[in-house]
């Protein structure tokens, strides 16, 4: 992972150039496992899926997102930048690195492509955190949310209880999932 440190100001801008996108591809890139290293880890949990490392998002103007764990606000946040994933990790799709999986046809993902999001916002932490951490950024379009989180389960497997603001991306796609996981409920509803 090489992520350039970002200010809140960049950070803000790049989200907010998210909303009105249409969105015609998502890969997530997940942990690779077995024997060489090759394998997909598992991700998908149903209400949420952990691509761990991270999120790449083709705009259907061709500019490319990626959604990553980050320590620019001095300590694990989701950090998003308009650039493709090969700028921020090394060795996608080799033995030792993590694989790319395009998920664009995955039920979860269907209401948020093609379409334009009708919003994107920050989810910053709450707290004794000096700067404020990004935890989340939600992406609405009109018949879907899904929100890009830091975070990870406490446990494995998973007990329903999670840490946010760790080196692990996460992706949820309902309330009550955003809910259980620590989302502010005020920042999830319109």
């Amino acid at each position: 992972m090489r992520s350039p440190k970002l200010t809140e100001d960049d950070y803000e801008r790049t989200v907010e150039s998210l909303r009105g996108t249409r969105l015609i591809e998502v890969t997530y890139y997940p942990l690779s496992c077995g024997d060489d290293d090759t394998e997909v880890e598992e991700w998908d949990f149903g209400a949420w899926h952990q691509p761990t490392m991270g999120v790449g998002m083709l705009a259907e103007n061709g500019t490319q997102y990626s959604a990553v764990w980050g320590h620019s606000f001095d300590h694990h946040g989701l950090e998003v930048f308009r650039e493709p994933m090969a700028s921020l990790l090394t060795m996608i799709g080799q033995p030792g690195g993590t694989p790319a999986v395009v998920v664009t046809g995955h039920p979860s993902w269907s209401g948020l492509i093609g379409v334009p999001l009708v919003g994107a916002e920050i989810l910053w932490s709450e707290g004794d955190f000096v700067p404020r951490l990004p935890v989340a950024v939600e992406l609405r379009a009109p018949a879907a949310t899904a929100w890009l989180v830091s975070g990870r389960p406490a446990q494995w497997p998973s007990d329903g209880r999670f840490y946010l603001g760790t080196d692990d991306v996460m992706t949820v796609f309902t309330h009550e999932a955003a809910t259980a996981i620590g989302l502010s409920r005020e920042s999830t509803e319109d």
